[in-house]
């Protein structure tokens, strides 16, 4: 059997996944493979980052992945990682909102867009006795009647009231998704909402009936979230020791454009050509686009318009992370939660702060808070466009003046992402099927990322492995 030859183009989880799962099957099946990674950037890992700086376990992106999916979980077994993956600390399992200033815990058992225990609801000092009362109400809302997307901001609204969205539910979504809640699919992004409400009527009858499969907490669920001892890095380091095998890995090198060449009498598919920017046009049976969507509209732009403007069409939010590492002494707030997020009204110039050192252990010298907090977004752009003196000012003054944190920290670094968080706004799963229409009609061309599936490690791991599984078969399928 000859090789079938592999193209990935995009080194991050995405496109190192799709690398793994190609040169595990083609072992398995003792399968020869022609395998190529392509990285535009001088190392792999796209938004993982090097996670050690000393004692301080850094993570300059996610920090975690959840467990309610197993694809992430998965993949570390494979790796040999399984006994590296530890889970959050339970004492300080909670989060935290800011309420005129002031962090208040988030209400006990408040799942997102679901509140299991409305005592908790009704004593929490975040709504108004009026919210409180329209929040409570949910159990006499109707289903919605018709079945078109709705926006996240919508379904809240109708079902919680405005109080519901603006004081809790839009700063916690903020925090996963960096989103517009009123441009946000709700079917694309939190499917199971809709399926609470067309089984149970009730949001909030749904939620108590699932209360006692939960996790204690309150927020994200955090006690079904994991990370790995050394850091998210690890995953990468072993993915890459993994490819070393076989795979032939470029960093450095950027691909311009893609063009496809139509087979030969009895050969088993086309063949696309890559034009890369040091002049060289090397040619592959199947290629995986494990980048960005705008980035992908560049690649195929000349292969196929329409495909090019539909990928054109999936907005990115930019973001920016400060990593702080301080002194416990200089933290005035006892830091008894995971994280704080600050409602797009509370007008501050931050959107969550993350307390790293609480969520898991051995991620800070002992009697030191590591600190991640977030800039940007969707709801604050200009706040990505300043300068790396300015964000860092500007996150100075907001930790002291929510958290209490004075004195001098031990290292501050910013990293940027622009345009790297997928935005599904409303439309985004008919968007999707006409893609994937479009790349039907590329045999041996997939993508791969979280333009189309899921922004979380879990999804974008699997999206990788699923193109590459996809695009073998197919290949398999014709007698490569």
């Amino acid at each position: 059997m000859p090789p079938s030859s592999f193209a990935i183009i995009g080194g991050g989880l995405a496109g190192l996944a799709a690398a793994h799962r190609l040169q595990s099957l083609c072992e398995e099946a003792g399968r020869p493979l022609d395998l190529a990674l392509f990285e535009a950037g001088e190392r792999l890992g796209g938004v993982i980052g090097p996670s050690r700086q000393g004692e301080w376990i850094v993570e300059p992106a996610a920090d975690s992945f959840i467990t309610t999916n197993p694809w992430a979980t998965d993949l570390c077994r494979e790796l040999g990682l399984e006994d590296e993956i530890i889970p959050t600390e339970e004492r300080y399992r909670g989060s935290l909102v800011l309420r005129k200033g002031k962090p208040v815990p988030v209400p006990d058992g408040f799942m997102l867009l679901a509140p299991a225990k409305v005592g908790a609801v009704l004593r929490s000092p975040i709504f108004s006795p009026w919210g409180k009362l329209r929040l409570a109400l949910e159990y006499f809302v109707p289903r919605r009647s018709g079945d078109g997307d709705e926006s996240l901001a919508s379904f809240v609204r109708r079902r919680f009231g405005r109080e519901a969205l603006d004081r809790l539910v839009q700063p916690l979504v903020g925090g996963i998704y960096t989103a517009d809640p009123e441009k946000l699919s709700l079917a694309a992004t939190m499917p199971r909402y809709l399926e609470m409400e067309r089984e149970h009527g009730s949001l909030i009858a749904a939620a108590r009936k699932q209360a006692a499969d939960q996790t204690k907490g309150s927020g994200a669920r955090y006690g079904l979230f994991v990370t790995l001892r050394g850091g998210m890095w690890d995953l990468i380091e072993a993915l890459e020791r993994r490819l070393a095998v076989a795979a032939q890995i470029r960093t450095g090198v950027a691909v311009e454009r893609i063009a496809r060449m139509e087979p030969a009498p009895g050969d088993p598919g086309p063949v696309y050509e890559l034009f890369l920017a040091d002049g060289s046009t090397p040619r592959f049976d199947a290629v995986i686009l494990a980048v960005p969507a705008h980035r992908a509209a560049e690649l195929v732009a000349t292969l196929d318009a329409d495909l090019a403007a539909l990928l054109r069409g999936i907005d990115y939010a930019s973001s920016a992370v400060v990593v702080s590492g301080h002194s416990l002494a200089d933290v005035g707030h006892p830091l008894n939660a995971f994280g704080l997020v600050i409602p797009a009204r509370e007008r501050r110039r931050i959107i969550a702060v993350s307390f790293s050192s609480r969520k898991f252990r051995d991620r800070a010298p002992e009697g030191k808070a590591l600190l991640r907090t977030f800039v940007g977004g969707a709801m604050q752009p200009e706040m990505f466009d300043k300068s790396d003196d300015e964000i860092l000012t500007a996150v100075r003054e907001e930790l002291r003046d929510v958290l209490g944190v004075t004195g001098r920290p031990d290292f501050e670094t910013v990293h940027r992402w622009p345009r790297a968080m997928a935005q599904y706004h409303v439309g985004h799963l008919d968007r999707v099927e006409k893609i994937e229409s479009r790349l039907a009609a590329h045999p041996g061309l997939a993508l791969a990322g979280n333009a189309l599936h899921g922004v979380g490690i879990p999804h974008v791991l699997h999206s990788g492995d699923q193109a590459a599984r996809r695009l073998l078969a197919a290949r398999g399928a014709r007698g490569a």
